[in-house]
């Protein structure tokens, strides 16, 4: 039997149905999905990972005897380590505190005093897919070959390195080759599996080391950061060699824009009509420094709308002094790689963190090539018009393919970077924009698009300059219009739009309709949106082309910067003043560049991992000496900078300031008063985003918040639950089955809560008979009167975005048994049969039926 390991169940899924004598079987192995199938007269099993099946962690303490030091693991296992001479070992001076225990030092504790310690803790690996583990070790033992099928690059050669450990630990002798490939495509996948080769063990130890060193920075900076941090104001806080320089771009880039001296001047514009058709123009002197000499410019125009002829050509005209036209070539698009990619969408309103997501599912499902690439040139073997044939299929492509296959020989545009690994993003199959959500047609409409751009000709642009005479002032008026489409016929996106001039020839005279003056001020650089800062961080070599969209995330996750155009926080700047003045080589690129630069050598064989990692752990604990004996200054920055992110308005009763605080029993969010103990004002909070607005409650003035939550449109609501603003309606759904069956009257009303936002059914007489429903989280609910045959529940319309839906109420209802039972049975009948968990048709009663 041979066994395919993929990284995911739907390139699983998707390899044995290329590779498939026939159709594969869905079977599980324990809990994980696995298919079946045979070629070449052989077994195959595809089996699916979940990404990083290993997961990196510390052990739970250190332990030194008999002079030499240990790392204890989980269930008391033991293994030798090395740590600095230079830190201290047991026994240590009395009393002995926590972390520190007579024999060593407890990891598990969040303390300052072990952060030395954990700089060079040895780091081990363990399962967090134990199912998968299991499932593939089941496999394993009955494989004669092993295809390592994971994303070729460093994360996915260190997935099949994992998996190829935990194969050989059952089956040490098996054959294991590795497969790799561009695309799940027919074509692709075949060529790949037709040329095996091995997994490369440098790849996979540099995407080892940056997993080490990454996790050693990251904890021990956010262990840092918390335990120094205002207790009980907003969340743990974070750092790390990636994510801290690049919320310094962001800072710095703020305290340009505040160190920034506007300088004003005033700028002259006129109105012109020439046949009928109105045009502006600027006038030559496009900034005036001094508003006097504006203000002559602009009376000398308008001086020929008053009495008396003018020299230009009469009362209320302009002469044409000059008309100057020239061409020029505007060059087609360069293939798109991943950052091109992420900052092209950011610009079309997609996330850099949403787009790779989407991308991801568009490559698993076959439509375009692999999303996480340098390269921008396509190579020799990518068979261009092949794609386009393929493009044809989409019935908005057909005349941009058309017009391309008709050129013959296709000559793509070549981008700065090439490599010889992946193909630059490009598409590989043909979409059916019914069959996929809006975004993910607009991202692959985007790849598509560029795409056929870069098959296409340069656009060629007429630029025209008309300067025009009034009063003995200049102004100039210019057109900008396309000649030749080109590219930009396919292409739309980032162009500026076309300017057009009516025809005008020099000596002639135009209608002039009046100057006018404004007063303007120089602007401060501009924030970064995401994708320029995704831009910035590739220049200056911050992450990788695989991390940055999640670096940028984790900031917005952490509070550090919030919108786009990107802002820091007030933390956000804490964080980056406070590390700059006490260890400001960690918040520079230069570092962490120098040691994605050694984990490159260690990818091209000219370096050890252990070497690097080391080197690594060397520079965190210079800047740990550095920052742990400054921990109560930073602590008391970071104090103020939390609280004052934390505010939410000012406290009705005492008048101190609200802040948004975090409970540490149950870590759930809600609003309390600055003046606590004296003053006991709290309010609930929701899960979700919380902003603070400006505007106090209408109703009670009671401080306001903005609620973000997922799938959610954002809402602005009074933090007072007792406000009349937060009272919903409840509306009747039916009668209570419960109160029915015992004589009594009662109704089962739809409610919100106040405190969770969260809406639900219950019962009037709810402490009686305790009756109570969940609801959808999304959508309305209607009410049917109908009631349920099977259990006497109402049967409600729940629309949402699938729906409208005609459901019985009761999550237990006996009809849901069955139409889980029929789904099931649809599933393995027939492909698709059970999409939506759709059965056949059903009575008013049913647990699913699609209200029509």
């Amino acid at each position: 039997m041979r066994l395919v390991v993929s990284e995911k169940n739907i390139a699983a899924r998707r390899i044995a149905e290329i590779l498939a004598v026939g159709k594969p079987t869905a079977e599980k192995v324990y809990n994980t999905p696995v298919y079946k199938f045979r070629r070449d007269g052989e077994d195959w099993v595809s089996i699916g990972l979940k990404g990083h099946i290993l997961g990196v962690d510390f052990p739970e303490r250190l332990v030194h005897e008999k002079g030499a030091w240990y790392a204890e693991w989980e269930e008391g296992v033991r293994t030798p380590t090395t740590l600095p001479e230079r830190l201290a070992a047991p026994p240590w001076p009395a009393p002995v505190r926590k972390p520190f225990s007579a024999d060593g030092v407890d990891l598990k504790q969040w303390r300052l005093q072990s952060l030395p310690y954990l700089v060079w803790t040895p780091v081990g690996k363990h399962p967090t897919e134990k199912e998968i583990v299991r499932s593939l070790r089941t496999l394993a033992k009955k494989a004669d070959e092993v295809i390592i099928a994971t994303d070729f690059d460093r994360e996915g050669e260190l997935i099949g390195a994992d998996a190829r450990g935990l194969v050989r630990e059952v089956n040490f002798d098996v054959p294991v080759s590795r497969a790799r490939f561009s695309a799940i495509t027919n074509d692709e996948i075949e060529r790949a599996f037709g040329d095996l080769g091995q997994v490369s063990d440098e790849l996979a130890a540099a995407g080892g080391a940056r997993q080490d060193i990454d996790l050693v920075w990251g904890a021990v900076l956010t262990r840092y950061l918390t335990k120094v941090r205002f207790s009980g104001v907003a969340r743990p806080r974070s750092a790390g060699r990636v994510q801290t320089p690049t919320l310094k771009l962001i800072v710095d880039r703020e305290f340009e824009r505040e160190a920034f001296v506007p300088e004003t001047y005033w700028t002259v514009k006129a109105v012109f009509a020439k046949d009928g058709e109105e045009f502006s123009a600027t006038h030559a002197t496009e900034r005036f420094k001094s508003e006097d000499v504006a203000t002559k410019a602009l009376d000398a125009a308008n001086s020929v709308l008053g009495d008396g002829a003018s020299p230009d050509g009469g009362k209320g005209k302009g002469k044409i002094a000059e008309v100057t036209t020239s061409r020029r070539t505007v060059k087609p698009p360069t293939p798109f790689n991943t950052t091109a990619l992420l900052t092209t969408a950011a610009a079309e309103g997609i996330a850099p963190a949403r787009t790779m997501r989407i991308a991801e599912s568009l490559y698993m499902d076959g439509l375009i090539s692999y999303p996480r690439v340098d390269n921008s040139v396509y190579p020799p073997s990518l068979d261009l018009i092949g794609i386009l044939k393929t493009l044809d299929a989409v019935p908005t492509y057909h005349e941009h393919v058309g017009r391309l296959l008709k050129r013959g020989k296709l000559t793509p545009t070549r981008g700065a970077k090439e490599a010889t690994d992946h193909p630059p993003i490009h598409p590989t199959g043909a979409a059916d924009p019914e069959k996929l959500k809006p975004e993910e047609f607009k991202l692959y409409n985007l790849v598509a698009r560029r795409f056929m751009a870069t098959l296409s000709d340069p656009a060629i642009l007429e630029s025209t300059k008309v300067g025009i005479e009034v009063g003995g002032e200049t102004f100039n008026a210019r057109g900008d219009v396309v000649v030749t489409p080109g590219f930009r016929a396919v292409y739309p996106y980032g162009l500026k739009k076309e300017e057009f001039l009516p025809a005008m020839a020099e000596g002639s005279v135009v209608d002039f309709g009046g100057a006018s003056m404004e007063e303007k001020q120089t602007q401060p650089p501009a924030r970064y949106s995401q994708g320029k800062l995704i831009q910035e961080m590739e220049k200056r070599g911050l992450g990788t082309k695989a991390t940055r969209h999640d670096i940028i995330q984790t900031l917005y996750d952490r509070r550090y910067a919030n919108g786009d155009p990107i802002e820091p926080t007030c933390l956000g700047r804490t964080v980056i003043e406070a590390l700059s003045q006490y260890a400001e080589r960690i918040t520079t690129p230069g570092m962490t560049a120098e040691l994605d630069a050694e984990m490159d050598a260690i990818a091209n064989g000219r370096d050890e991992r252990a070497r690097v990692v080391n080197h690594s752990r060397e520079l965190l604990a210079g800047v740990m000496e550095v920052l742990l004996p400054r921990a109560e200054d930073v602590g008391e920055m970071l104090k103020a900078a939390a609280t004052e992110d934390a505010k939410v308005g000012t406290c009705p009763k005492s008048g101190h300031d609200l802040l948004i605080k975090s409970s540490a029993k149950t870590r759930s969010q809600f609003v309390g008063c600055a003046g606590w103990p004296e003053c006991d004002v709290t309010y609930p909070l929701p899960e979700g985003g919380i902003e603070p607005v400006e505007e106090a409650c209408p109703e009670c003035g009671t401080p306001q918040v903005k609620i973000a939550q997922f799938k959610r449109k954002p809402l602005v609501r009074c933090l007072d639950p007792q406000c009349a603003t937060n009272k919903v309606p409840e509306t009747a759904l039916g009668a209570c089955p419960v109160c029915a069956k015992d004589g009594r009257e009662g109704l089962i009303t739809r409610r919100v809560s106040p405190r969770t936002l969260k809406q639900y059914a219950r019962c009037t007489n709810y402490d009686t008979c305790g009756r109570s429903y969940p609801l959808p989280q999304s959508g309305d609910i209607e009410p049917t009167g109908e009631i349920c045959e099977a259990c006497g529940s109402p049967v409600i319309v729940a629309i949402t975005r699938k729906g409208p839906w005609r459901v019985c109420l009761d999550p237990e209802c006996p009809t849901k048994d069955k139409a889980a039972k029929d789904a099931s049975k649809a599933a393995k009948g027939a492909k698709g049969a059970a999409k939506g968990g759709k059965a056949k048709k059903r009575s008013s009663s049913s647990a699913g039926k699609k209200s029509s």
